[in-house]
C-alpha cells in the first residue's frame, strides 16, 4: 500500500529503452472551476497524472486529475502503478508529469537515507530540497500522514493489554510465541519497515511468525487472529470499521508520510499554475478525510475515482 516499493515488480512497470508508459485513458469528467481553476489557467496543457496502486494513492490520482481539468487541462490517467519506483520513475523520466507521493518514502527509500527527520515540515523541506537534482518540484505538503503502524484485534487487545510498541517488543521477549505478525513483503524487508523496527525496539520476531501477505488481506486476517499483530497504515478506513487497537510508536519510529504533490520541474516551469490549482486541495487534506474516502472504497465498495470526485465538488473545488 501507499509508498510502499515492491522493486522488482515495479522496475517491470516502466518499460525500458525510452518507450515509456503503455497503458493509461483520458479522464473526461464534466468538471468545471468551483474554488479552484478559475480562469482556467491550464487551458492547452496535457497533463499525465500517475499513482501507486493502492486505494489512497488512487484516491489522490484522481483528485489530482479532477483538478487539472477543472483547469482547463486535458488529463491522460496513468494511475495505479505498481510499486512505488514505477510512479516515482515515470514523473522524473516525464512519461507522467505528477502524483501525490510522501515525504518519508522520497526521503529514506529515494534518497537513501537511513533514519527520518522527526520535524514533518524540515522532512518535507529536506525532501524537497534535495530532489530537485532529480528534476523534482515537491509542492507544499498536506496533513495527511499516512504512516505504518501495528494493530490488534479486540480479542488479542484483552488478552495481551498492549498499547505501545514497546509493550509489544516487552512481550516478544517475554513470550516469544504470542508476536506472530501479518505484513507486507516490503515492510518486511525496508529499513523503515520491520528491521528497523525491530532494531530500535529491542524486538527480535523469529522468521516463523512472520507472514507476508497482500495489504488488503492483513486487515482481514488481522480482524480473525490468525496474526495477533498486522501492519496497518493509520489513514486506513479499515481500521474503525474493524474495530482494531493500533499500538503507539512510542519511540517515534516510523517517518513522516505527509502526501505531497510531485511534479516534474520542466512540467512546473512552462505550466506554473499547477502549483496554484492543486495548493488549496491539498490543503484541506488530513488524516480524517482520508480515512473517511479510504473507507468508502475499501468498506463500502465504492469507486476510488468517484469518491474523489464526489468529494471535490462536496468541497465546492469543482463543480
Amino acid at each position: 500500500m501507499r509508498r510502499r516499493t515492491r522493486l522488482a515488480l515495479a522496475a517491470l512497470l516502466v518499460v525500458p529503452s525510452g518507450c515509456g508508459l503503455t497503458s493509461g485513458s483520458p479522464m473526461t469528467d464534466d468538471v468545471e472551476p468551483g474554488t479552484i481553476g478559475r480562469g482556467r489557467p491550464l487551458a492547452g496543457a496535457h497533463l499525465t497524472v500517475t499513482s501507486k496502486e493502492f486505494t489512497e494513492q488512487l484516491i489522490l490520482g484522481a483528485i489530482m486529475g479532477i483538478a487539472f481539468q477543472a483547469a482547463g487541462a486535458d488529463v491522460l490517467d496513468r494511475t495505479g502503478i505498481q510499486g512505488s519506483i514505477g510512479s516515482r520513475e515515470a514523473v522524473r523520466k516525464g512519461d507522467a508529469d505528477a502524483q501525490f507521493e510522501y515525504t518519508g518514502t522520497g526521503w529514506i527509500t529515494y534518497l537513501g537515507n537511513s533514519g527520518p527527520i522527526p520535524d514533518p515540515r524540515k522532512q518535507w523541506e529536506a525532501v524537497r530540497d534535495a530532489d530537485l537534482r532529480n528534476g523534482l518540484t515537491w509542492l507544499a505538503p498536506s496533513r495527511l500522514d499516512n504512516t505504518y503502524a501495528l494493530a490488534m484485534n479486540q480479542a488479542d487487545f484483552g488478552k495481551y493489554r498492549t498499547k505501545t510498541l514497546s509493550e509489544v517488543a516487552a512481550l516478544s521477549k517475554r513470550d516469544p510465541g504470542a508476536v506472530t505478525l501479518c505484513v507486507e513483503g516490503e515492510f518486511a524487508n525496508r529499513a523503515d519497515g520491520l528491521p528497523g523496527m525491530e532494531k530500535a525496539y529491542g524486538m527480535s520476531v523469529p522468521a516463523r511468525n512472520v507472514t507476508q501477505m497482500d495489504t488488503g488481506i492483513i486487515y482481514t486476517q488481522v480482524a480473525k487472529g490468525s496474526c495477533t499483530y498486522g501492519e496497518v497504515f493509520t489513514t486506513d478506513g479499515r481500521i474503525k470499521s474493524m474495530n482494531l487497537v493500533v499500538m503507539a510508536d512510542d519511540k517515534n519510529f516510523f517517518p513522516n508520510y505527509n502526501a505531497t504533490p510531485v511534479v516534474n520541474t520542466k512540467v512546473l516551469r512552462k505550466w506554473p499554475a499547477i502549483a496554484d490549482v492543486i495548493e488549496p486541495v491539498t490543503r484541506k487534506l488530513d488524516n480524517t478525510v482520508a480515512r473517511t474516502l479510504n473507507a468508502k472504497v475499501d468498506v463500502d465498495g465504492e469507486d476510488p475515482h468517484q469518491v474523489a470526485l464526489d468529494w471535490m465538488k462536496q468541497e465546492g473545488f469543482v463543480k
